[in-house]
């Protein structure tokens, strides 16, 4: 392995985190695959920074189908596994109300990822915060990435990476990506994930509401009845409660069973 990696001739072949034993960046090179990671998080978290430290510099990039959003991926390997990781579109939320948060949270969703990597920064925690609890909402196969976590300190900022770690009931790694701190840690969180040896089981925001809890258990039964292949009704009865004017139309024209089975295929295409 060792060999493979002294042929590669990437410009960054001589930043800390390519010195991880266990990881070949494959970039685009990659034929079949075991796992398919999602990289979510906010504008200028450093998503592209980790991104490109876990895949180099050789990466496909294109639009989603149908939209003019940027999609960019790539590949590594890390261990016996190969890993397709997709950047998603930097967002604020997941509620749908522009096409790069539409396409995030379908991917989510519906595309089903074995892994949703949240990259967070570590200075600016809080308002980081709020897109990471919608996509536990969704998904318990997860990894906050607290990065820049070197600014933080700059700036006097710590945080307590373990009790994070369980507040939210997901795994929790401090990086500064630019300088490779923490990639080897992240690359074996996220490979834990994936293969089911470490199981996120996060802490989602209660429904104290009697009314709220009623009416959120009929919704999710009709929903689940009607689309059985969602991964989530209840998440989805959840967003048509609030009001969501994207859901609410999906399901009135039964285009969420569509929605579901496109992102399903284009997870099996990336996975190919």
């Amino acid at each position: 392995m060792k060999a493979e990696m002294a042929k590669s001739t990437s410009p960054c072949d001589s930043c800390p985190a390519h010195h991880s034993e266990n990881l070949i960046r494959m970039g685009i090179r990659m034929d079949n695959v075991d796992y398919v990671v999602a990289l979510a998080g906010n504008p200028n978290t450093g998503k592209s920074t980790v991104f490109n430290a876990l895949t180099g510099l050789r990466q496909h990039t294109g639009n989603w189908p149908g939209k003019t959003v940027t999609r960019a991926e790539g590949g590594f390997q890390y261990g016996d596994h190969r890993f397709k990781i997709v950047d998603l579109p930097g967002t604020y939320s997941l509620l749908s109300t522009s096409s790069d948060e539409e396409v995030a949270r379908n991917f989510i969703l519906f595309g089903r990822p074995d892994v949703t990597v949240i990259v967070a920064d570590a200075s600016r925690l809080e308002r980081n915060l709020n897109l990471a609890l919608q996509v536990l909402e969704i998904t318990n196969r997860a990894v906050l990435c607290l990065n820049l976590i070197d600014e933080a300190l700059r700036h006097g900022v710590s945080v307590d990476e373990r009790l994070l770690a369980k507040e939210l009931g997901i795994p929790v790694v401090s990086t500064a990506a630019r300088q490779g701190e923490g990639i080897p840690e992240l690359l074996r969180v996220i490979n834990d994930v994936a293969i089911g040896k470490v199981i996120g089981r996060p802490r989602r925001a209660p429904h104290e509401s009697p009314d709220l809890k009623i009416a959120l258990d009929q919704l999710t039964a009709e929903i689940d009845s009607k689309f059985s292949n969602l991964p989530n009704p209840r998440w989805v009865a959840l967003r048509v409660l609030e009001g969501d004017q994207r859901i609410i139309e999906a399901l009135r024209s039964g285009e969420l069973e569509n929605l579901d089975h496109a992102e399903k295929v284009e997870k099996s295409l990336l996975a190919t």
